[in-house]
């Protein structure tokens, strides 16, 4: 008879990076406390769910190139955000892409841990606001590590007045071959081609990756699946509180040009990103929390 092994966490220095590795009976994971950044999860006796870059590099206040980045008050270019974001933000039109958070250092709160599950809460108090952002608001990451992996992000507005930001969650999953995979879930949704100079088109059958990627997803309402043949594997990604995704493949040309990523390293992942963006910001009432919360389960058929 096996017996289980146990619920770990410990630490795990890499780079400049205090990290932390989480191992249960389900799998190992990897976290920093910089950015609440989940870096890498690997069910075990499986191949990797969370893509963590070959170069990635581990530096204070540079977000690490995988893993699960949290983007706020804003996503990707603040430019290209809605009015009501850039009037909550009212930052300069250069400001960095997919905003303030992801380079600071988040406090965990004592880790809860059960016979085969842990979880992790870091949080962030921004009183007094962070640069431009000027409002009052506590940011809170869970990630339990359990049967499946889940994720939930809370914002809470601690001050006196609404605000209405952006956000997602980053994900970058691991796949065998980002050529051969195939996503479900998206059909006849409509969607911005940011790729094809922000087209809007609507999604015609499944999504395969045959170019450069860049799609925004709106109207989202049942779960996204990643069909991964080569590796015999569905990921099911389930969102909560949030109707917008982003698929996202830098393919060749780009990938080239991207920092801390390998040149083919654009065939070994795919990102889907739990997102409120466009159409789907997010605003938050004095005194009220939301949270936007995700669930990664890999099915093998066993």
């Amino acid at each position: 008879m096996n017996t289980p092994a146990p619920v770990r966490i410990f630490p795990e220095r890499l780079g400049e990076l205090d990290c932390l590795r989480i191992e249960t009976p389900h799998g190992s994971a990897l976290m920093a406390p910089q950015g609440a950044q989940l870096l890498s999860y690997t069910p075990t006796g499986g191949k990797p769910l969370v893509w963590l870059s070959e170069q990635a590099s581990f530096r204070a206040g540079v977000s690490v190139r995988g893993g699960v980045p949290v983007c706020w008050p804003w996503f990707g270019v603040y430019a290209r955000n809605p009015k009501s974001v850039r009037d909550s933000v009212n930052a300069p039109e250069d400001a960095p892409s997919h905003g303030l958070v992801r380079g600071l250092d988040w406090q965990l709160a004592d880790p809860e841990t059960g016979k085969d599950w842990a979880e992790l809460m870091f949080a962030l108090d921004l009183e007094d606001g962070i640069g431009p952002w000027r409002h009052s608001a506590r940011l809170a990451l869970t990630a339990r590590f359990g049967k499946s992996l889940e994720l939930g992000f809370s914002i809470t507005n601690t001050g006196s007045s609404p605000f209405t930001v952006s956000l997602a969650l980053h994900t970058y999953l691991a796949v065998s071959d980002s050529r051969r995979i195939r996503i479900d879930g998206l059909q006849d949704k409509p969607y911005l081609d940011t790729a094809r100079g922000w087209t809007q088109l609507r999604q015609q059958g499944e999504i395969a990756i045959e170019e450069e990627t860049d799609r925004i997803y709106q109207e989202v309402d049942r779960p996204i699946e990643v069909h991964d043949p080569d590796w015999g594997r569905t990921l099911r990604l389930a969102a909560s509180n949030s109707r917008s995704a982003v698929v996202w493949n830098p393919w060749i040309e780009k990938s080239a040009r991207l920092s801390d990523f390998a040149s083919d390293a654009w065939q070994r992942m795919l990102c889907i990103e739990t997102a409120r963006i466009m159409d789907d910001v997010l605003t938050v009432e004095a005194g009220a929390t939301e949270t936007v919360a995700l669930a990664i389960q890999a099915d093998t058929g066993d």
